[in-house]
């Protein structure tokens, strides 16, 4: 059993309403239709609306907004940063639960990625660093992934 960034599964839960169901792989849809998947959604668990402002993270990574070392803000400036810490909390809540060990990730993402996430600016650029969830799933022994290809 595995968790999934809901977006990745045809869940328009994204920011903007949408998904992410084009860039999962076969096998990740094929799993999920078995039951093998539970998808989830941080920003939605932590309290946040569908739509919603994009957000991004102040500080360079979700372990600084962990530690409490920097913030997450929408467009319009407002802290969502406790909504965001809230939601991760949630997930690895639903992970330890059900003694789920992995978790895969929507890239880019304030709260699921494992690689790269927008530097704060809003301006679409990218910097090397974790999601809030993925951070705190990695700090408690679940491993992180990318969506298979």
């Amino acid at each position: 059993m595995k968790l999934c960034s809901a977006c990745l599964l045809g869940i328009e839960c994204r920011y903007d309403a949408k998904n992410n169901l084009e860039i999962a792989s076969t096998r990740l849809l094929e799993e999920y239709k078995k039951g093998l998947i539970i998808p989830v959604c941080p920003e939605q668990l932590g309290g946040l609306p569908t739509p919603r402002e994009p957000s991004e993270i102040q500080g360079m990574s979700g372990e600084r907004v962990l530690d409490g070392q920097c913030k997450v803000l929408n467009k319009k400036g407002v802290d969502v940063t406790t909504q965001f810490v809230k939601g991760a909390h949630e997930v690895l809540k639903i992970a330890q639960t059900l003694g789920i060990k992995e978790f895969i990730g929507v890239q880019k993402s304030p709260s699921c990625s494992s690689e790269q996430i927008y530097d704060g600016t809003f301006n679409k650029k990218l910097t090397n660093g974790n999601g809030i969830t993925t951070a705190l799933l990695k700090r408690n022994g679940i491993t992180t992934t990318n969506p298979p290809r």
